[in-house]
């Protein structure tokens, strides 16, 4: 069964999507739909199936709708018995899935920045506003080094996969901050993390 999905190359959620592809062994059920997802602007094709505008949007074999990236990655793991990403039962269950919303906060954090950097007038720019979202991905950073690494060490899931996506936006986005002196055991891992195929195969561009 194909998944058509609206496709940002540069979005970090639209890269969970895809990366939890490549992990099942899927990727070539994914089919890309060329989008206009813009966070000021809407894309009215998008809206059309998720009124948010917003990307990852997925369109099943019947067209059914899905949104977003946790319900569309969710989608993808039941695809395929093999390599589950989200454990069924127990602790480790319920880690995965706080690991993935912790990275979802460092996202939406890291995507604000980002928006009041690059797409807010330069008379309105809130130093504040900025700042206290970037706080947030300090905070995420910190939680990750002294709580999580157990967890991202142990076999792939639904959390490593958006901890090493919402880093590999940091650095795409971000070059200039150094999250790595401060947090030396989350960068280890991911140095290893980020050399997975999967990871390789769906570097952010834009």
């Amino acid at each position: 069964m194909t998944l058509r999905v609206f496709h940002s190359p540069a979005s970090p959620f639209v890269r969970k999507v895809l990366v939890c592809a490549h992990e099942k062994g899927l990727e070539q059920q994914i089919e890309k739909l060329p989008s206009q997802a813009w966070p000021v602007k809407r894309d009215p094709v998008i809206v059309k199936e998720n009124p948010s505008g917003q990307v990852p949007t997925g369109l099943t074999g019947d067209d059914d709708p899905l949104y977003d990236s946790r319900v569309l990655c969710a989608y993808v793991d039941s695809l395929s018995a093999e390599t589950p990403l989200l454990p069924s039962e127990g602790r480790d269950r319920f880690a995965a899935m706080t690991l993935e919303a912790l990275g979802d906060t460092l996202l939406g954090a890291a995507l604000l920045c980002r928006y009041e950097s690059v797409l807010r007038p330069s008379e309105f720019y809130w130093d504040l506003w900025h700042d206290s979202q970037m706080e947030k991905v300090n905070s995420a950073l910190d939680d990750l080094e002294a709580r999580w690494l157990d967890t991202l060490s142990a076999p792939v899931s639904i959390g490593s996969i958006t901890i090493g996506c919402a880093l590999g936006y940091l650095d795409f986005r971000f070059a200039d901050k150094d999250w790595r002196s401060g947090h030396p055991q989350l960068a280890d891992w991911y140095a290893g993390f980020a050399e997975r195929p999967s990871m390789v195969a769906t570097q952010p561009v834009g």
